[in-house]
């Protein structure tokens, strides 16, 4: 499965974040690592999505709002 993310780089390295699931973020010291680390961070988050769901019966929805 693709994922889209976003990378920004700064002085420490790179922040990386999945636009299609919110809270998984990363980083690493080089775009490469910053890469690595959000594949492993969406597979840890996907794979804890059925629990999280069970217990607090999350459901994440989009909204969109003017500013």
């Amino acid at each position: 499965m693709n994922y889209h993310v976003t990378l920004v780089e700064s002085e420490e390295g790179f922040a990386v974040w999945c636009d299609d699931l919110p809270g998984c973020n990363s980083q690493g010291a080089t775009r490469e690592e910053a890469l690595e680390n959000i594949r492993i961070a969406i597979g840890e988050y996907l794979a804890a999505q059925p629990e999280i769901e069970k217990r607090f019966g999350t459901r994440v929805t989009r909204e969109e709002v003017s500013v």
